[in-house]
């Protein structure tokens, strides 16, 4: 894959200045160290609703002394794969904001990754045709995915599994063409022609569809137990970034989670800010979208519970061979997390 580096957010953005006004710089920054590095890689997403938070912090990263912050663009031509875990794990990106089973399976696979923290839960809706009322109902239904939305069939496979269906024979999957990548429509431009009875829809496909009264949830991670007492995105560094830069890392974190902050606190501007820098061209849909996910839960939720669980499960259907306990000794670091709960205590 050829990695193209681009500052055209991060160093433009001069409309972010509110995130410096209202946040300031860190108290605890007179206490400690400066940081090893100026720099940190970052991977660019096309879901800037799910993860809006790193894309609106440039001036929170500043004010912590990190001042040299981009993003990792792929080439969509070359490398239609859009699985973040997979570019931290090659030495190209230092942090990663993925779904917590793709970070858990990147673990099991001897990447090298450490998991910092959770970003927030929900932004994932199981979305179906009218008839289809409960996930038993996909029992013999087409289901569809992208093939380069790497947690989609993951995070699928262990719903079907957890109602006792088997992902493997009791559905039909549907894979859309790679071609839809960029664009981000495949799985719903096939459930728009009936191709496919289902799909697991992401921020803002769901309100999309909705707007379009043309589909109903039957599984929402924001709201159904037990996915909407976990994580569904978590934050991790590379391994090397966070052993060499402990000081840095912290700070980035930090940058991170007072940005998650704004998403609860200031969704307005927020969608403005992702709206104004291209990231998305809707801006009442992304006001929308940041209400629906629940930014405000880093504080809550326990991380490690978070793994358990999702390792738990990929265990129990063979797609990890390391039990919950190996995942967490082996990929998880909650030191940084835990200081700025402390710190950042409202």
């Amino acid at each position: 894959m050829h990695i193209a580096q681009s500052r055209r957010c991060f160093l433009a953005g001069t409309a972010a200045a509110g995130a410096a006004v209202l946040f300031g710089v860190p108290k605890s920054l007179h206490a400690e160290p400066p940081p090893e590095t100026t720099a940190v890689r970052l991977a660019y997403s096309t879901w800037a609703g799910c993860t809006a938070a790193p894309y609106v912090a440039q001036d929170l990263l500043r004010a912590e002394g990190i001042t040299d912050a981009r993003y990792v663009v792929p080439d969509w031509d070359k490398d239609m794969q859009q699985d973040s875990s997979v570019w931290i794990a090659r030495g190209e990106t230092d942090f990663d904001f993925n779904f917590a089973p793709v970070s858990i399976n990147a673990i099991d696979t001897g990447a090298p990754i450490t998991l910092l923290a959770g970003l927030h839960s929900g932004c994932l809706e199981l979305i179906a045709h009218e008839g289809l009322n409960k996930i038993t109902d996909l029992k013999g239904k087409r289901v569809g995915v992208d093939p380069w939305h790497a947690a989609a069939q993951l995070f699928l496979t262990l719903i079907i599994d957890y109602v006792g269906l088997d992902p493997n024979n009791d559905v039909h999957w549907v894979t859309a063409h790679k071609s839809s990548a960029e664009a981000g429509s495949g799985a719903m431009e096939l459930f728009i022609d009936g191709r496919i009875d289902a799909f697991l829809a992401t921020v803002p496909q769901q309100e999309i569809l909705r707007s379009r009264k043309i589909s109903h949830t039957i599984l929402n991670t924001t709201l159904d137990h037990p996915w909407s007492d976990y994580y569904c995105c978590t934050i991790a560094g590379s391994s090397d970034y966070v052993s060499r830069h402990p000081v840095a890392t912290k700070r980035v974190l930090r940058a991170f989670l007072k940005a998650a902050d704004l998403c609860v606190s200031a969704p307005k501007w927020v969608a403005q800010q992702l709206v104004e820098r291209g990231f998305e061209d809707k801006y009442e849909l992304t006001v929308q979208t940041l209400a629906d996910i629940r930014y405000d839960r880093w504080r809550e939720f326990d991380p490690e519970d978070t793994l358990r669980f999702y390792a738990l499960r990929m265990h129990e259907v063979g797609m990890i061979k390391s039990d919950p306990n190996k995942i967490i000794a082996d990929g998880a670091d909650w030191r940084f997390l835990e200081e700025l709960k402390r710190e950042l205590k409202t």
